[in-house]
């Protein structure tokens, strides 16, 4: 019985040594005033996109894709499932999925045809593939409507960061191209229609009720350009009706601590949109993984230098006396070329 009860004792020290131990990193956790959220585009699933090894390394608490996450272009599902199934098999994608929550939203390549809006056919068939593969659970809001728009909130520390991910494909109309005879450069220019969505009118809706939401700091992900200047490709500047209507909601919802990430230009660069409605709104892009091919195009919005080789963005939100947000891109080195940091008060009303 004595043998027992000293056995009974040495137990009940180790689970004491064992809780204190567990209680210690806790604290430590705890103690961490960091809330770090990386992000890219532009996965071609035939490179090995060595990068995501590099975003491993940064220890993240969370990795969003913004879009072209494959090249599939294709109205042969069969054809589209097995692109994201050879991205699902790289090790580097396996090695992310394995070690940070992964969150997405898509663009033009992976929602099924280049530049491709709410006229894309098999836009129905492509978003049931585009759930499975990211697992999006089968009670999810994003199953049970049109499109693949979503939000969460995350605590951290004393603050909530909402995280929106905005489905550009599917309700956008026709962006209106451009001529011979017109100022304007490259594909595409501003649409003079008022009545030319990008969003559409259930998501607009959706969006308003979202920005309500109590939230310290609002990271809206759109797969295309948001603060950017004008480019002539495909961003929320050839839709100016729709960029303005942005703005007045964010304005009217009194909604603080928005702010924009992106991707899709195949290169990365931190945009500020000084505008008369809101605070500045800030856009950091980040493209592309795997694919680098395209100059950067003139912007006047730019802050810093233009990321031409491969890149990922994290924001990193730092809670201390007051709280700070820190832009990067980062290489595949995982060195940081462009970095820039506001307070949150710069983004508040």
């Amino acid at each position: 019985m004595t043998a027992f009860i000293k056995l009974l004792f040495l137990i009940s020290i180790l689970l004491f040594s064992s809780c204190r131990s567990i209680t210690k990193s806790l604290n430590n956790d705890k103690k961490s005033k960091s809330f770090k959220i990386a992000f890219g585009s532009c996965a071609d699933q035939d490179k090995n996109i060595e990068i995501l090894g590099a975003v491993c390394k940064r220890k993240p608490d969370l990795f969003v894709f913004l879009g072209d996450n494959i090249y599939g272009d294709t109205e042969d599902m069969s054809i589209l499932k097995s692109k994201y199934d050879k991205l699902g098999s790289k090790s580097n994608f396996k090695k992310l999925k394995k070690k940070v929550p992964i969150m997405a939203t898509w663009d033009d390549h992976d929602y099924g045809e280049n530049d491709a809006g709410k006229n894309y056919p098999k836009k129905e068939e492509s978003k049931e593939i585009f759930l499975d593969f990211w697992n999006i659970p089968d009670n999810s809001n994003r199953r049970l409507r049109n499109g693949i728009y979503g939000s969460t909130i995350f605590n951290f520390d004393s603050i909530k960061i909402q995280l929106i991910l905005l489905d550009t494909r599917t309700f956008r109309d026709n962006l209106t191209k451009t001529t011979n005879k017109t100022i304007y450069k490259n594909k595409y220019q501003p649409t003079i229609s008022p009545d030319s969505t990008f969003l559409g009118s259930d998501q607009w809706l959706w969006l308003e009720q979202k920005l309500k939401v109590e939230a310290d700091i609002r990271i809206i992900a759109s797969s295309n350009q948001f603060s950017a200047e004008y480019t002539g490709w495909e961003s929320w500047t050839n839709v100016p009706y729709e960029r303005k209507k942005m703005l007045t909601l964010i304005k009217s919802t009194k909604a603080n601590g928005v702010l924009f990430i992106s991707g899709d230009m195949h290169y990365g660069e931190i945009s500020k949109y000084t505008n008369k409605d809101t605070y500045p709104v800030y856009d950091i892009t980040s493209s592309s993984l795997s694919k680098s091919w395209r100059v950067a195009s003139d912007n006047k919005n730019r802050l810093g230098n233009a990321v031409i080789e491969n890149n990922f963005g994290m924001l990193e939100i730092i809670v201390d006396k007051t709280i700070n947000i820190r832009f990067n891109l980062i290489n595949k080195l995982n060195i940081v070329v462009v970095k820039y940091q506001i307070n949150l008060s710069d983004i508040t009303f």
